[in-house]
């Protein structure tokens, strides 16, 4: 084995490849050229003398030599990038790349003027944030940082509670005013509601009323979208009713645009968690980010601690 062949640059190479599972993508990622990623591939395992991937035309795989060998690689390149920032913090500020992953419509309203504040007052940190509702890899992703709504069931990644947001049920002035204001849950069946499809359980509400009572209602109507941002949109232009989270629509509310209607009935509370690659956690602008995130995220309206 010629430890001289044995580079950093190659062992990122792997490492990205071996976790996005295509030559492609990381060329893409790393802004080389897939021939330049390919090479160092090659050439990381003929220094090696094993085979570390197994390429077919449709995907790569890791052989069992290369799963231990990621591994290991991931343990080097932490290691790397930890004595980096410990030696740059005693002389320069924090400096670098966060990739961040936040549900669009929390990310559109809130965690992008966060993200301005805090590049304002760290000028060397770049941000690629990331807006989807949908569920990713992180690692497989590059991501550093998630922020999302809703029960989470990945044990891998670390988990920061960031509270509970808080729930109501709203409609236009003018939409009440033509079709009435529900009194009850049961009124519910003679409104449009505007509902959300990528939502689970969305399709039959549980409230809870005064002296502890429950209901479990129906809820459907005419407009089905899969973003809270059209949501919104619906709302104002009188479409029906819809159970939001407060700060979807708090602006609003505070302008009179929108009414919150059924106040005797409270819908359940959703978490809000932030999840963290582990290796991730521990790199200075990394940990600036979570800390500042973790500290502002708690001043909007109706994030409530856990």
């Amino acid at each position: 084995m010629d430890r001289s062949d044995i580079t950093l640059e190659r062992m990122r190479s792997f490492v990205r490849v071996a976790e996005r599972g295509s030559l492609s993508a990381v060329a893409r990622e790393l802004d080389l050229g897939q021939s330049t990623v390919t090479r160092h591939l090659n050439e990381l395992e003929e220094a090696l003398g094993v085979p570390l991937l197994s390429r077919t035309t449709r995907r790569v795989t890791l052989t069992d030599e290369g799963s231990r060998y990621y591994q290991n690689c991931l343990a080097i390149l932490r290691l790397v990038e930890l004595a980096g920032d410990e030696v740059r913090s005693t002389r320069d500020a924090p400096a670098g790349t966060v990739r961040v992953s936040c549900t669009a419509s929390f990310g559109v309203l809130h965690i992008t003027r966060l993200i301005f504040a805090f590049q304002d007052r760290h000028p060397g940190i770049d941000i690629d944030l990331s807006l989807s509702d949908e569920r990713i890899d992180l690692v497989r992703e590059g991501v550093d940082i998630a922020i999302r709504l809703g029960p989470l069931a990945d044990s891998t990644m670390k988990l920061r509670s960031l509270g509970r947001s808080h729930r109501l049920f709203v409609a236009a002035p003018h939409y009440l005013a033509r079709h009435g204001t529900p009194a009850s849950p049961d009124d519910l069946a003679g409104h449009q509601g505007i509902r959300m499809t990528n939502v689970a359980g969305s399709a039959l509400l549980a409230l809870e009323g005064t002296g502890d009572k429950h209901y479990s209602v129906p809820f459907d109507g005419r407009l089905r979208v899969d973003h809270g941002l059209a949501v919104r949109e619906a709302l104002l232009a009188g479409r029906g009713i819809a159970p939001t989270h407060r700060w979807l629509v708090d602006d609003l509310l505070a302008s009179g645009q929108l009414e919150p209607i059924l106040t005797d009935y409270a819908l359940p509370a959703v978490p809000l968690s932030m999840l963290i690659v582990p290796e991730r956690a521990p790199v200075a602008r990394v940990r600036l980010l979570i800390d500042f995130l973790a500290a502002e995220i708690a001043g909007i309206p109706g994030i409530t601690p856990a």
